[in-house]
């Protein structure tokens, strides 16, 4: 028995899907996109919101939402 400590190969599932699981993480997503929004034009650019913008963009382009 050697070997049972790894992943079950024969088990097919889709490793890479990358729709979220539950609905209200896209909801969350498009609202934490809108308030780092205005905080930019009421505090400036700042390096910490543009590092947030950067990864509140790969949430929505996982996600496939389209910024417009």
């Amino acid at each position: 028995m050697t070997g049972f400590w790894k992943r079950p190969r024969k088990i097919n599932y889709a490793v890479d899907n990358k729709r979220p699981k539950n609905t209200s993480k896209v909801a969350n997503a498009i609202k934490h996109f809108e308030t780092l929004k205005k905080r930019i034009e009421f505090e400036w650019e700042t390096k910490w919101l543009t590092n947030a913008l950067l990864i509140v963009w790969k949430k929505l382009k996982k996600y496939w939402i389209k910024i417009n």
